[in-house]
């Protein structure tokens, strides 16, 4: 029999009740040191005391009143966002994939404004994750994603990761866009190289086409600066954000240029829920943490750390650990047995991680963690792999 809750899900056999920062407690009163922080979307932890407040005021005034009227939490976020970012325009959402679905339809309305309607394919790379909408797992590929959901949405051309070469070669009359993430997350945790990066905007710029970057889940000061593609010096036309904007309150974004969104007028898109009150008050309450003097520049201070502490553990168990890789607090260990069962070792050592493609263990923890926390995992660890390595 069919359980209640539809079972899509390889669940862990643990549920928990409350967090509080870095650790998060379980049902049973067990403590952990959340390195998952939900999938990179607990950015400030658990429980943080600006967000609690945030919410709870603005839920004790006004939770919806419809995107048939101003709402003035958009306009707050969406110009702080505007002020920091390459960005013009922001569009609000649910989830990152809506963000994501935004986007896509944003290339191919402007290329049609531009009247180029025949513009209107996406090139993705082999190994992205893009979400699980149809459209989503179309853009991605993957059998593993789009097994028994054909036929699939057209309008994707998938080429290898970072190479090049190929990527320009599949640039046709139709393409409307380039789009990738700077590090593929689900993918690995497969870093894009700054040049590769860089190509990619010239490469756009070149062939008329807009650069559409993913950065759901590298975002948000994930990698040390607010977005990732910062580090390779360059900006987007579109970007989508998700995951970390919202804390773990599901939020949404699509940012834009003006000259990209020439075509996002009104009727265009939309949404019910999306950028109701509650949800622009807790992302304004985020954008405060993430956005104050200094935070960033402990990220990267300590996502240097954690690398720095982390790749001896690699050297000295590498029949457990054959690679680390990743940036800032946004890491991978790919792992020589199932990564399955190391991340099951971990979780009962008191330390809960992610999996994600290639046989990769990610560390992604909360944006707020500090050196003894670093250290703290690097304990776990470190015991964990030298029992995983001791039975192999």
């Amino acid at each position: 029999m069919i359980p209640a809750v539809m079972p899509t899900y390889a669940r862990a056999d643990v549920a928990f009740e409350r967090g509080a920062g870095v650790y998060i407690w379980d049902t049973d009163g067990r403590r952990y040191l959340d390195f998952g922080a939900g999938v990179a979307v607990s950015a400030l932890g658990h429980a943080h005391p600006h967000m609690v407040q945030a919410l709870g005021e603005q839920g004790g005034k006004l939770w919806h009143c419809s995107n048939l009227y101003r709402v003035p939490g958009q306009e707050k976020l969406a110009g702080r966002l505007v002020g920091a970012t390459f960005a013009d325009t922001a569009f609000f959402t649910n989830s990152g994939v809506e963000a994501w679905e935004c986007g896509a339809k944003l290339v191919r309305k402007y290329h049609s404004a531009k009247g180029q309607p025949q513009r209107w394919r996406i090139i993705t790379a082999e190994g992205a994750f893009h979400g699980r909408t149809l459209a989503g797992i179309s853009a991605s590929g993957g059998e593993k994603l789009t097994k028994g959901f054909g036929p699939l949405v057209d309008g994707f051309d998938h080429v290898s990761w970072g190479n090049l070469n190929e990527l320009r070669a599949a640039i046709t009359e139709e393409t409307a866009a380039i789009c990738v993430e700077p590090i593929q997350g689900e993918g690995g945790i497969r870093p894009a190289t700054l040049d590769y990066l860089r190509a990619l905007r010239a490469t756009a710029d070149e062939f008329g086409i807009l650069l559409y970057l993913d950065e759901i889940q590298t975002g948000y000061g994930r990698t040390g600066k607010l977005f990732a593609h910062e580090w390779a010096g360059i900006t987007p036309d579109v970007m989508c954000v998700g995951k970390g904007i919202g804390g773990g309150f599901p939020l949404g974004a699509c940012l834009a240029t003006e000259a990209a969104a020439v075509g996002m007028t009104a009727g265009t898109h939309g949404s019910t829920y999306a950028g109701n009150p509650l949800a622009m008050a807790v992302g304004n309450a985020v954008l405060d943490v993430i956005l104050s003097p200094g935070f960033l520049e402990r990220v990267e201070r300590i996502g240097r750390l954690l690398w720095q502490r982390v790749q001896p553990l690699a050297q000295r168990h590498p029949s457990v650990i054959a690679e680390v890789r990743g940036s800032g607090l946004m890491l991978g260990l790919k792992a020589v047995p199932p990564c399955g069962d190391v991340i099951t070792a971990l979780r009962a050592a008191g330390l809960l991680t992610v999996p994600a493609s290639d046989n990769v263990i990610r560390l992604l923890p909360p944006l707020i963690i500090g050196e003894e926390h670093v250290e703290e995992a690097v304990a776990i660890l470190d015991r964990v792999l030298s029992d995983q390595a001791a039975h192999a």
